[in-house]
């Protein structure tokens, strides 16, 4: 499946194997995985073994995270984007969720932002989604801020993985009532 997306300042598409170097480097670094439940990975063939994990998810569920580009330079920077979560969580299962990862030399600049405003709009407005979910680690502050600036609403605390997280929902009606 093809997934090509483009803001001011990125493009978003789907996940290839030519972006295994990436994914090692960005899920190998531990600032990146602080606030998750990961193992920092190892080796390209691990790299290899997610993007066929993710790109397996377009067959199955039409959706499944983007690779994020640097508009201006092609520069692999991390994924950002939409996944039909199957994986009881909060007490929900089966629904979408907004997520990203980006690599720190990019952090503090609004990517994040950008990449989940995409997000949200091909869910809205694309794929026609009722709402969309998102969680973020408690003490991942500059997460939290990027969905609550994007639109979505705390609406508790939940236990997983053995932290504390948030629990964000965005609905349709709230997304178009500010459009």
């Amino acid at each position: 499946m093809k997934f090509h997306i483009q803001t001011d300042r990125l493009i978003l598409r789907e996940w290839r194997m030519e972006d295994a170097s990436g994914i090692l480097k960005l899920n190998s670094n531990p600032d990146v995985i602080k606030y998750l439940h990961l193992e920092p990975m190892k080796t390209e063939e691990e790299a290899l073994d997610n993007i066929k994990w993710v790109t397996d998810q377009y067959s199955k569920n039409k959706i499944g995270r983007w690779i994020m580009l640097k508009k201006s330079t092609n520069e692999f920077m991390g994924w950002t984007g939409l996944k039909l979560e199957d994986m009881e969580m909060n007490g929900n299962k089966y629904f979408y969720d907004v997520g990203y990862r980006i690599l720190p030399k990019f952090w503090g600049k609004g990517y994040a932002t950008e990449s989940v405003i995409a997000s949200v709009k091909y869910g809205f407005e694309e794929m026609k989604l009722n709402k969309i979910n998102a969680a973020a680690h408690c003490k991942n502050i500059a997460s939290c801020r990027v969905l609550q600036k994007v639109g979505f609403e705390e609406l508790e605390t939940f236990k997983i993985f053995n932290f504390q997280a948030y629990w964000f929902e965005y609905t349709k009606g709230e997304y178009f009532s500010k459009k």
